[in-house]
């Protein structure tokens, strides 16, 4: 297992991949907060190497693979640090920074923060900050506290995911047998969920993004695709360029890797 040793004594797992074909960019897959590298290694990652691209996926503090000390914060800010020390450290040729909703907004960060980049993916990141997306992010840690991330996927998978993925999957949710087993405290998912998601600033200055943008929309997203938000911040992009998939929903790289592995080659090599 590869790791980063961090300034701070912390440290975070990564899986890197330098490009097999000269003068390929290197995607950097940032995650949501309840994600890992799975999200991008398990089908998104492999299709872009194969056509030739670099990759590296990473885990956050709390997540998967990547260790979490009781002792150290886990704020929006050190995620989006950690993410400019590991890039500063391994240096990816021609990186593009590709972002699974909040991961978006971390991306976008570490960009503004120093992280080089030739272009920036933004996967169901735009929304605006307000009332709502604050209940969303309370309800999330409420649901881990009382039935842990089984029962934050029963509730809420339906709204997140598209219709055949639902149907397709519907069986292996909601179980009679289901046991509800709350996350503790200490544990690195509640962590993220209740430290950092709340600390995240949604607020972001799009216009300062001035590098070409792709924005990736999945029309079925019932919680957070709000339409007005993505029309309004995708205007203030200097070079921003929306991509619609009517198809998917929320977490597009477990609906449609293919396409949106896809979606990312023909972005980053035009």
């Amino acid at each position: 297992m590869t790791l980063h040793t961090l300034s701070d004594g912390g440290s975070i797992y990564y899986l890197f991949h330098h490009p097999s074909v000269s003068e390929m960019p290197t995607l950097i897959f940032f995650n949501p907060l309840t994600g890992d590298t799975g999200n991008w290694e398990a089908a998104v990652a492999p299709r872009l190497r194969e056509k030739g691209f670099g990759t590296l996926s990473f885990d956050y503090r709390g997540q998967t693979n990547s260790p979490l000390s009781m002792d150290m914060p886990l704020d929006s800010a050190i995620i989006v640090n950690d993410s400019v020390d590991l890039l500063k450290k391994l240096g990816p040729e021609l990186p593009i920074l590709v972002g699974l909703s909040i991961g978006g907004l971390y991306a976008a960060r570490a960009w503004l923060e120093g992280a080089k980049a030739l272009k920036l993916v933004l996967i169901n990141t735009l929304r605006h900050n307000g009332p709502r997306l604050k209940w969303i992010g309370d309800a999330l840690v409420r649901a881990v506290e009382i039935g842990g991330l089984q029962l934050l996927r029963d509730l809420y998978l339906p709204l997140l995911m598209n219709e055949d993925w639902l149907a397709e999957n519907r069986e292996t949710f909601l179980q009679a047998t289901s046991e509800y087993v709350a996350l503790a405290p200490e544990n690195g998912p509640y962590r993220l969920l209740a430290e950092a998601g709340p600390t995240a600033d949604w607020d972001f200055p799009y216009v300062r993004l001035d590098l070409p943008t792709l924005i990736v929309t999945g029309l079925q997203d019932h919680i957070f695709l709000e339409h007005n938000a993505v029309d309004e911040l995708l205007a203030e992009l200097p070079q921003g360029k929306r991509v619609d998939m009517p198809d998917a929903g929320h977490l597009i790289p477990g609906e449609h890797p293919e396409a949106l592995a896809d979606c990312i080659a023909e972005f980053a090599i035009n």
